[in-house]
């Protein structure tokens, strides 16, 4: 096509025309050349946009020699520059080709509901028309796409697969979508819309020239996929657009009004207006097809009450429940969390004929619609108990101030300190005897209590006597009962009603690195959250840990145990709060084995006083006696094992004191064994061959991760130097060095190579060989790694002195960590506090919500748990976790609670306890549980099954409260009266059944036809027109196509 300057027409439909270029835009040819410019298929004659892609606008237009042998052919540069609007139409077609959205599209007619089933996905990209920006988002129903049913249905002149979804009837009045998907039943479709929220297209002119850019661009790039442009303010959601095929195009025209004309309120003149605007010349016009739906919305639930209470702590102390309801979560939701019930009655099928729809009278009758379907409206935000409880502790979690800050002075002040302090050096040296108080509960909280009122009075407590003692009884048991023994009160305590070890609700601590839930941990995470939540806030909960340190002191220096802890060393997968208590028992235990064995010892050598040399020996015992007097100042600490006082004196201290010979020397093997727990099997020893002993050893120190990592840190700064190396290994041999010392001394005489058959026998290599009298005995020796220079076992073996494990120094000193773990405590913060007992909090919310949940088996709710639970453990094994991630758990608590607290709330107003028929009764659960699960439920039956009827009852129960009452009746005037009863009469004479229904909430009709456009000889296209009336909204979105092959 030759293009001459000035004469540059379009034709694109009868939707704009555009005025010729200007020659100054145009090259000018000679007269021997002709100039050709490179077009797409389908685009104006003009230039085509796609030229003007160039960075600095420039254009490069190739040209091609004519056929003829005889032209010239050479390339003319233009260097005119593109306008904005040039440029915004190449950025639109840049994105529908980087989207493949270009040429024909083939689909299959979508099956009933699809769109709510299958899932939707969107692209968006941005682009500027001038210094105005839009978004370009692309939304398309996600399909399984096969690429030979896709060419096989490729046929030309088909229709767009957007023109056919206007037809389609299988997925109307869709739930769940887009607004453009329910007005058009879309499946695929582009919106350009301002980018900023604030801005919009106001004027005409703008989105005429909006239009005007899509549909060129759809010509040049052949894109059949529908684009609409959204104009005015974003809330009235107005958009128009246009569809192109090959010789068609579709119209997509909206109208929005707040006030509704009085004759768009019934079918009726809704067809006048469908007809006059589809203009269609035949006579008579095509059938209609009509689908209609009415919206009911229940709100009046007076019938029935929510019955969730929020729990009185008051009741709780005043003991009417025992305490142990202090480890009870609450649970459900302070008001019904179902707020309306909306019921939408739908005619699927019908043509004009046979329904009649004015403003007189109305066939349309719920109860005789052939479909019915129900969704609920959630209450906004419904206050819940658990996520409320979890809240507020998690609150805690962001205060800044100290205990002593939120209380006060320090409640750990020493009495009398404004007391005389002459006497001070006397009373730090003079024996202070600790008596071992009887149990109970105004003993342990005594010295609290009168430390506390030192300070401020009674009444300022944020916790009162009632309830602290309460709570102390729930987390000590043991001292409920003065005469329990103490022993006997661990083991009691420490068994319960719980879950077996094994349940796998009972480990999910390990998951969440939190505290088993039978264990004091746990119980006071559960404490500080509801004195949090009832009791003063912060202040109870500072008030209550100021109290439970005390305890623990209390506990320490009267060598009671405490409750509720496992035995052994701490265990590191729980929190760190729990491995300190952890900790602090194995203190009360290594001390209380300790005072013990002194007791003993003392009894003992009063019992030898009385023998002939008993100066002697008492002598020796003051002697030992004074090394335990000074344990806890002196460097030489020994670890007591309850052992018999006469092997002590037997041996002597000078053993252990002074230097041994080394082994194989007589004085060595003359030396009493000591320390010996058993025989090791048959195994003897290389040298001597005596039986070798297995002896009495010390345990080792029991850490915490705390302390685990600062000693990774300290050895870790010790540097890769030889010499940071050997004092490394040094420092790690401590245990080893014990060992070695309590086998030299049960096993005199012992090798090296004894320690290591005994201690690492992988290291100790048996051989058979033949001796020189062709024999096969066995020999063995040490290993690879045991043979190094300077290898640490060996230094240590020549090191190690034969002292048993009662003479050494201890390995763990229980005094100073007990300490360190009483100062740990003191000095936490509520908030501190509250991070370390998170974890507990989510693991009992976790399991609360189980537990709920096992009673209403709701499947989605099931694996909303699952979730909840990965995505607990993986935020909560690592320390200090993000606030973000922590809010994310206790939302999807939130909703969990709600979802429960719904299913509830819809059993009780659908009677399903209520049902006596078995069968009805599971029907009315599964209908029950799929409002948890859809976000629209059918009705089986409409108004005739058994849901249909028991929603048609709660309808009709709504109405009469609507209903005038005698007594408001006969205040009326008779004149009102008489209108009133006339109008209601006529009202039920009209209506029929639907007066047991309100006036519908929203009128829902689709209007669809085929009819020839614009003349009587095009081609057939689809034609559609969606409405929606509500009380305050009026909506009309018209798709119209029409022929444009020769118009």
């Amino acid at each position: 096509m030759v293009i001459q300057p000035g004469k540059c027409t379009t034709t694109q439909g009868d939707m704009f025309s555009m005025k010729a270029l200007s020659p100054a835009h145009i090259a000018q040819p000679s007269n021997d050349v002709t100039v050709r410019f490179r077009r797409a298929s389908g685009s104006p004659c003009y230039p085509s946009h796609n030229s003007f892609r160039e960075a600095a606008g420039l254009q490069r237009f190739m040209m091609a020699a004519d056929s003829e042998p005889e032209s010239e052919v050479f390339e003319i540069t233009d260097f005119t520059t593109a306008s904005e609007w040039e440029r915004f139409i190449s950025k639109v077609e840049e994105v529908l080709n980087d989207w493949k959205l270009i040429g024909a599209s083939s689909g299959k007619s979508l099956e009933k509901g699809a769109y709510t089933t299958e899932a939707w996905e969107e692209k968006s990209d941005e682009i500027a028309f001038a210094d105005f920006r839009f978004s370009v988002t692309h939304h398309y129903l996600v399909q399984e796409s096969n690429d030979k049913d896709a060419k096989e249905e490729l046929v030309e002149d088909v229709l767009p697969v957007s023109m056919q979804d206007l037809l389609c009837m299988n997925n109307d009045f869709p739930p769940r979508a887009h607004c453009l998907v329910r007005w058009y039943g879309l499946r695929e479709f582009v919106v350009i819309a301002p980018a900023a929220n604030n801005d919009a297209v106001l004027s005409e002119s703008k989105c005429n020239l909006l239009l005007s850019s899509v549909s060129i661009a759809l010509g040049n790039t052949g894109c059949q996929v529908p684009v609409f442009v959204q104009i005015h303010h974003k809330w009235r959601r107005m958009y128009v657009g246009e569809c192109q095929g090959p010789g068609v195009r579709t119209d997509f025209e909206m109208v929005h009004l707040r006030k509704v004309p009085s004759q768009y309120t019934h079918l009726s003149g809704l067809l006048d207006i469908f007809k006059s605007k589809i203009g269609c010349p035949l006579t008579p016009l095509p059938p209609i097809n009509i689908s209609i739906r009415l919206t009911y919305v229940l709100q009046d639930w007076q019938q029935y009450f929510w019955p969730q209470q929020p729990p009185d702590i008051d009741a709780l102390v005043g003991g009417e429940v025992g305490g142990l309801e202090f480890g009870k979560l609450p649970f459900g939701a302070c008001e019904d969390p179902i707020s309306e019930l909306h019921l939408a009655t739908t005619w699927p099928h019908l043509t004009e004929g046979i329904i009649v729809d004015n403003d007189v009278y109305s066939d349309l009758d719920p109860l005789q619609a052939p479909q019915w379907s129900v969704r609920v409206r959630k209450a906004d935000n419904p206050q819940c108990l658990l996520s409320d409880f979890v809240n507020e502790f998690f609150k805690v979690c962001r205060r800044k101030e100290s205990t002593d800050e939120i209380l006060g002075r320090s409640a750990f002040e020493e009495d009398g300190k404004d007391a005389d302090i002459s006497h001070a050096l006397s009373k730090l040296t003079e024996p202070a005897p600790v008596p071992i108080h009887k149990l109970s509960v105004t003993n342990m909280v005594h010295t609290a209590k009168k430390k506390i009122r030192k300070h401020r009075g009674i009444d300022e407590s944020p916790l009162n006597n009632d309830v602290l003692n309460t709570i102390l009884l729930y987390l000590f048991p043991d001292a409920a009962d003065k005469l329990t023994d103490v022993s006997e009160a661990r083991t009691s305590t420490s068994a319960g009603s719980l879950p077996p070890p094994d349940n796998e609700d009972y480990n999910l601590y390990i998951q969440f690195k939190s505290a088993p839930s039978d264990s004091l941990t746990y119980k006071l995470a559960l404490c500080l959250c509801m004195i949090n939540f009832y009791h003063g806030g912060v202040k109870g909960v500072a008030h209550l840990w100021q109290e439970f340190v005390l305890e623990m002191r209390f506990r320490w220096e009267n060598n009671i145990f405490i409750p509720g802890l496992a035995s052994g060393a701490p265990d590191l997968r729980c929190c760190l709060l729990h491995q300190k208590l952890q900790m602090l028992n194995c203190c009360i235990e290594r001390k209380k084995a300790r005072d013990e064995g002194k007791k003993v010892n003392s009894d003992r050598s009063s019992a030898d006083t009385g023998k002939p040399d008993g100066s002697k020996e008492s002598d020796k015992e003051k002697e030992v006696g004074k090394s335990w007097e000074s344990w806890s100042d002196s460097e030489d600490e020994f670890f007591e094992c309850l052992s018999d006082t006469e092997d002590l004196k037997a041996n002597g201290q000078e053993g252990g004191k002074k230097g041994i010979p080394k082994d194989g020397s007589k004085e060595t093997i003359s030396l009493k064994p000591e320390g010996r727990l058993h025989q090791h099997g048959n195994l003897t020893l290389l040298h001597p061959g005596d039986p070798l002993y297995v002896p009495v050893t010390q345990e080792p120190a029991p850490m915490t991760e705390d302390l685990l990592e600062e000693q990774s840190e300290v050895l870790a700064k010790l540097g890769t130097s030889a010499e940071g190396a050997h004092l490394r290994a040094r420092m790690q041999s401590a245990c080893l060095l014990s060992d070695m010392e309590s086998f030299k001394a049960a096993n005199p005489g012992c090798c090296l190579e004894d320690f290591v058959r005994w201690y690492s026998p992988r290291d100790y290599i048996e051989e058979e060989i033949v001796d020189e009298k062709g024999n096969v005995v066995i020999k063995g020796d040490l290993s690879a790694r045991m043979k190094i220079p300077s290898n640490m076992w060996v230094e240590a073996w020549e090191t190690a002195k034969p002292i048993p494990a009662r003479r050494q120094r201890r390995l763990f000193d229980d005094t100073r960590e007990a300490e360190k773990v009483l100062h740990y405590l003191a000095v936490q913060k509520p908030a501190d506090l509250a991070r370390h007992l998170l974890p507990c909090v989510i693991h009992a919310a976790v399991l609360k919500v189980k537990e709920e949940e096992s009673l209403e088996d709701i499947s989605s709710v099931k694996k909303i748990i699952k979730l909840i639970i990965t995505h607990s453990s993986k935020v909560l094994r690592f320390p200090n976790p993000e606030d973000k991630k922590l809010e994310e758990i206790i939302g999807q608590i939130l909703s969990v609670e709600a979802t429960i607290a719904r299913a509830r709330s819809l059993k009780a107003k659908f009677g399903v306890e209520k049902c006596d028929k078995e069968e009805e009764r599971k029907d009315l659960e599964r209908f029950v549980n799929s409002f948890l699960e859809q976000p629209e439920v059918s009705v089986i039956g409409a108004g005739r099954g058994p849901a249909g009827t028991i929603i048609h009852k709660l309808f009709m129960s709504a109405q009469r409260l609507t209903e005038p009452t005698e007594e408001t009746a006969s205040m009326m005037p008779l004149d009102d009266e008489l209108k009133r009863s006339g109008s209601m009469d006529e009202k039920r004479m009209n209506l029929g059944s639907a007066a047991d229904f309100p006036l519908p909430a929203g009128r829902e009709v689709i209007l669809r036809t085929t009819v020839p456009r614009p003349a009587p000889y095009s081609k057939a296209l689809p034609q559609r027109m969606y409405s929606v009336l509500t009380k305050e909204d009026f909506r009309l979105a018209g798709a119209f196509s029409s022929d444009t092959t020769f118009f």
